[in-house]
Formats: C-alpha cells, structure tokens, sequence
C-alpha cells in the first residue's frame, strides 16, 4: 500500500506548511502571508468517571496540540461515541464539561458527529490560526538551550489507580485540575519570547521520553534531563510503587529504551514513571539559556506549574537521564 506521503507529496501542496513529511503536533496550511490554519483531532475512552470533568479533559487535550504550534483555538467540532441504551444525561455532560473548555479557550463548538460505539469516547477536531513566520515546531533545539516543562508529570498512574478504585480523591482531584487546565497561557508567555523559543512540542500518551526523543531526535541533539528536576502529581510515586501504572508504559518503554540511558542505580519504579503516558500534559520548550530564568519566572507568575528538568547537549536524539 502506498504510504500517504507519497500520495500527497510535499512538492505538490506548497501552502501544507507541516503535514505528513515531518511529524508534529498538527497540521498547518498557509491561508496568505499573514495567516496560517492549525488543523488536529484527538478524542479517548473516559480517563476519570465524572462525565463533566471527562468532557473537559478530553477537550483541554485537543486544544493542546494548537497551543503547542503557537496558535491561537478558533473552532471546535464535538467527536462522539457513544453506546446505546446509555443513559442521555452523561453524554449531556460530557459535552457541556468540552463546551466550556472551548469557551474558556475562547473559541466556539460548530457542530459535531457521533457514532455508536461499545464504550464511551469523546474529542474535538480543533482549528486555530497562527502567523506562517511564528509557528512553534518540535524540531529547533539548539546545544546549550534549556528545557521547560510546563506542567507535573505521572498522570497514566494516577488515572489507573481511578481505574482500579484505589485512588485518594485528594489525588484525583489534583490530577483533574492539571488535566483540565488548558496550555493557553503557557503557549502565550512562550509567543513573547518567540525569537528565543527555539522548539516546542505538547506531552502526551507517548510520555515525557517519548515526546522528548521526538524532538531531540528532529532537532539532531540530546537532552539530559534531571528526574530531580521534574514535578510530579500527588500520589503518581505511591501508585507505582504499588505496581498501578497502565499497559502504555510498557509500550513506551519498550520502544523509547533505546535512545534513553538511565542511571545504574536508579530504581526500576522511577524508570516506569518516565515512561508513563499522559494525558493533556504540558509544554516542553526548548529555549536560550539567558532568557530560560526570565521565562519561567513570567510562567510561574501567570499561575503555571513549570519547572527547568534539563538542557540540550550535541548528539543525535538521545535522553540521557540524572
């Protein structure tokens, strides 16, 4: 089967500013020399049970990837699965909990589709714009640059816990907050510092090393990364501790290992929580050394959880972890 790359060569849609020739966060096709059109879609089974707080969470998730390209949300289509014979009032809220999210985003829903499905999922297709000169990309890190993280980790782990009913509700009320909360304002602080922003990408499902290998490994670098340096949800190290962490850690960690060296004497259940998938993570930005201090700071004030984890070394996409 011909790969769709092929299909749709690069050479023949010039205005395709990212598509399928280089992997991204999103889509973007340049409209005029002014603006440029974010195109993505993500949706997912329910991550928590209250259907309100699942519908933002889904929504905040989708929204990211615009956010990650420096973009600014302006319409949202609903994405829904939904099973027959299943009470109405928990797809009603759903909606509701990804219509405010869109709405606090500053965008509007313009429709939707749904299907039915065995199991519950739900999404959006999300369109932004952004300037063609000042789009985000995951590929730009320079030697010397700084990493920042814009949010805690160790989400996967907590949301299995929920799962499995062994879950503190102090615990799942944190991580509802942080999954719900939207990158808006980190995107922001990073689009005033776009001259020395050099990469961007959002962390999600293939976990902190994942995502971070994709845009070392695109920008032709290394990152060493200190897991001291990283925050973490309440409850993500006793959760995996306990051996409660979901099946795509494995699946991470499997495929990732091999550009990741880890220390010798780092126990195993730190090594799970690096690889462990997330949902509607934060910003990991690759930026100057000299305005890294400023930046955060300015992240810090407008009410984000980020954090300096790292720096950028010469190499060729591995992870080297302290």
């Amino acid at each position: 089967m011909q790969p769709l790359k092929n299909t749709f060569s690069a050479v023949d849609y010039p205005n395709l500013l990212i598509g399928l020739s280089a992997p991204d966060d999103a889509a973007v096709y340049q409209v005029d020399e002014q603006q440029a059109i974010i195109s993505t879609t993500d949706f997912f089974p329910p991550v928590v049970d209250d259907p309100y707080h699942f519908g933002a969470i889904a929504a905040a998730n989708a929204l990211s990837d615009v956010y990650a390209m420096g973009g600014k949300p302006l319409m949202a289509i609903n994405l829904v699965a939904y099973p027959d014979g299943l009470d109405l009032s928990i797809l009603t809220d759903i909606l509701r909990g990804g219509a405010d999210k869109v709405k606090e985003a500053g965008a509007v829903i313009g429709g939707g589709h749904t299907v039915t499905d065995k199991e519950p999922k739900y999404g959006l297709a999300v369109t932004g714009e952004v300037h063609p000169e000042r789009i985000f990309r995951k590929e730009g890190a320079k030697v010397g640059d700084v990493l920042i993280l814009t949010k805690p980790l160790g989400i996967g782990t907590i949301t299995t816990a929920i799962k499995r009913g062994q879950a503190e509700q102090t615990h799942i009320d944190s991580a509802i907050a942080g999954m719900a909360h939207l990158n808006k304002t980190a995107s922001e602080v990073f689009q005033q510092y776009s001259d020395v922003v050099h990469a961007v990408t959002d962390i999600t499902g293939y976990s902190l090393l994942g995502h971070g290998h994709e845009m070392a490994h695109l920008s032709h670098v290394d990152f060493e990364i200190g897991f001291d340096d990283l925050q973490w949800y309440d409850g993500s190290f006793q959760y995996v501790q306990a051996d409660i962490f979901p099946g795509g850690m494995h699946r991470n960690r499997d495929y990732f290992q091999q550009w990741v060296t880890i220390p010798d004497a780092m126990p195993s259940w730190k090594e799970y929580l690096l690889y462990d998938p997330q949902t509607s993570g934060g910003l990991l930005a690759s930026v100057t050394p000299d305005s890294a201090d400023e930046i955060l700071a300015k992240l810090i004030d407008s009410g984000e959880q980020a954090s300096i984890i790292g720096i950028v070394k010469n190499g060729d996409g591995k992870l080297h972890l302290r």
